[in-house]
């Protein structure tokens, strides 16, 4: 078991609260291993890049990717504003080609006279990751499909579209962006390796945000103080609600008695969470890697 004395600090076993993290398990040199960022080299985490069309069309952000990307290619590229964002009429267009799990459109909207592309949550994320990834690019006022973009399609490479926007979101873009919240630094998102074979033990079954905080993170200072508990907001912004995009989690909420508007938010794997990720680590009761 690792860091066996960080963990007697009388800060982190109150808000730990008795839960003993997933990733104390771990051997030193694995947890070293997964906070390397994967590569044909750094093997402890591997993602899958032959997924079937049926495991793509599971992935919200995959899924929508490629209607952004025929979208694109079929009208000749997509209307930008003066500002780079995709035009109303564009922005309404995809309000009825969209689905993104727990949007609900007409709550999301009902303060909104005009909806503008940062407005369509969904649609911006797409979009942005798309962008980054080089799937689309702006050429004279349009959003149009690259070559790699127009690849896609084909049935060839669509097997490894989660593969890449994955690899993208979560080790090279802030994913605290899309939370629209005061989030400061990049935790937990910097331990995004242990954060997620921590997950691939402790979410098989559904648990809370707050549990799974506690069991998949490592604490830094800034996360054990304060008024409210940061840390679970920061690890729904930041991981699970992303996870719950690429369609590596599900989700559900009930009311808390006491209050009238706060919900608890319970989360649990989906079959493509282990079918997308595999890691190569060892733990200190185990004489072999486990996958």
């Amino acid at each position: 078991m690792v860091a066996e004395d960080f963990l007697q600090d009388p800060q982190v076993r109150q808000w730990l609260n008795g839960i003993e993290p997933a990733w104390t398990l771990l051997t030193f040199e694995s947890l070293r291993a997964l906070r390397q960022e994967p590569s044909a080299l750094q093997t402890a985490i591997r993602i899958a890049n032959d997924l079937s069309a049926d495991e793509i069309a599971g992935s919200p952000i995959a899924r929508n990717t490629l209607i952004l990307l025929r979208q694109a290619i079929e009208r000749g590229g997509l209307p930008l504003t003066a500002t780079g964002n995709l035009t109303r009429a564009v922005v309404a267009e995809m309000c009825k080609l969209i689905d993104w799990p727990d949007f609900d459109q007409t709550h999301a909207f009902r303060l909104h006279k005009v909806i503008n592309e940062p407005d369509f949550l969904p649609l911006h994320i797409v979009r942005l990751l798309a962008e980054a990834v080089k799937l689309v690019r702006t050429q004279r006022g349009k959003l149009v499909a690259t070559p790699l973009g127009r690849s896609m399609l084909s049935d060839t490479r669509q097997g490894s579209l989660q593969a890449i926007l994955f690899h993208l979101a979560f080790w090279h873009v802030d994913l605290g962006y899309f939370g629209r919240g005061p989030l400061g630094s990049s935790w937990p998102q910097a331990d995004i390796g242990i954060v997620l074979w921590s997950l691939s033990v402790s979410s098989g079954d559904w648990q809370t945000s707050e549990k799974l905080t506690r069991l998949c993170t490592i604490p830094e200072t800034a996360t054990l103080t304060g008024t409210w508990d940061r840390s679970t907001f920061a690890m729904e912004a930041k991981i699970l609600r992303p996870l719950l995009w690429f369609g590596l989690l599900e989700h559900r909420s009930e009311k808390i008695p006491e209050s009238r508007f706060a919900k608890r938010h319970h989360y649990r794997k989906t079959a493509l969470f282990d079918r997308l990720l595999t890691f190569d680590v060892k733990m200190e009761f185990a004489g072999s890697p486990r996958h």
